[in-house]
């Protein structure tokens, strides 16, 4: 599990490589993510957009914008949380996201919210520390 806190909004992102809907000899490797969103500041805030950027092995970047999350653009009162799944294909077997909601609070302001860098790992990728 990654985390990170903004000015009172948790993320916490939990990935997940999927064997069943990857195909290593086609290049083909699939995560889900999980992402937990709770409220633990003082204020109502509300998630309007997204941005990722997702980075494979061979240092490949992609950049994903677009409003809401999975379809939602949920409204968070304090001490509520919102979880949601979703998924990252790649054509490597191993990769990194990291990326930011844009929340609006109740003042009309926008609140960029951090969402924690997390490596996607598929089982066959051998770790080793430089």
């Amino acid at each position: 599990m990654y985390e990170t806190v903004t000015l009172g909004i948790r993320v916490r992102v939990t990935p997940a490589y999927v064997e069943e809907q990857s195909q290593p000899d086609e290049g083909y490797y699939f995560w889900s993510y999980t992402v937990d969103i709770t409220n633990d500041g003082p204020v109502t805030a509300q998630l309007k957009t997204r941005e990722w950027l997702i980075t494979d092995a061979n240092g490949k970047k992609e950049t994903v914008r677009g409003p809401g999350v999975v379809g939602q653009t949920p409204v968070l009162e304090p001490g509520q949380a919102f979880t949601y799944t979703s998924g990252c294909p790649l054509t490597t077997p191993s990769g990194i996201m990291v990326g930011s909601y844009q929340m609006q609070l109740p003042d009309g302001k926008m609140l960029n919210v951090a969402i924690p860098a997390f490596s996607l790992d598929s089982p066959t990728v051998r770790r080793s520390v430089n």
